[in-house]
């Protein structure tokens, strides 16, 4: 697929050679300017496929740094203060088990808490939203949340985003470390193994 889409590139930049060249035979020939035609045709031809580019770049960095990020609503000491004995109680299971409800994907992690993934469709300018929550089952409490965004043509999966690969960025700018935050959160209500 990948020597497809580069031979494709590469017809792309020769057709668009042949279009700068055309649109300066046709100012040299009816005494327009030659510059203006040239760089004309190059913007055209440049645009053509990189249209998007640098408006996906600005409304991710956008997104990014207004609502991306790594809230805890609620601190696992508060928690075992409102719920006292509970976390002794919580048994953690070794496969958390998956299901999809109201179109989320929700991990039990044990009989108290759940790990809801909400993947939404692609937004404006091809983003891709990731909201992570822990939940607390029983009061349908959110303890902490994880907002990302990545950017790509088409929402990736097995290595492929789409053919404009230069849209592709798969999280924010310090996204993975608040990821990791959320995770370490996550894991301090897992329970005992037993």
């Amino acid at each position: 697929m990948g020597l497809v889409i580069f031979a494709a590139i590469g017809l792309y930049l020769l057709i668009s050679i042949g279009v700068v060249k055309g649109a300066i035979t046709y100012a040299r020939r009816e005494g327009k300017s030659v510059k203006s035609w040239g760089w004309g045709a190059a913007l055209v031809m440049y645009l053509i496929p990189f249209w998007d580019w640098i408006p996906t770049v600005a409304v991710h960095q956008y997104y990014c740094s207004t609502e991306a990020g790594f809230w805890v609503y609620k601190t696992p000491e508060q928690w075992k203060k409102e719920n006292p004995g509970v976390m002794a109680t919580l048994v953690a299971t070794d496969i958390w088990r998956h299901q999809k409800v109201d179109g989320k994907d929700v991990d039990t992690i044990n009989e108290r808490m759940i790990l809801v993934h909400a993947k939404q469709d692609e937004l404006f300018l091809h983003r891709w939203p990731d909201i992570r929550e822990l939940v607390d089952m029983k009061t349908h409490e959110v303890l902490a949340r994880y907002v990302g965004f990545s950017t790509s043509q088409e929402r990736g999966g097995a290595g492929w985003s789409g053919w404009k690969f230069w849209l592709h960025s798969t999280e924010c700018i310090g996204g993975r470390d608040k990821a990791i935050q959320f995770v370490k959160f996550v894991e301090q209500f897992r329970g005992e193994k037993k």
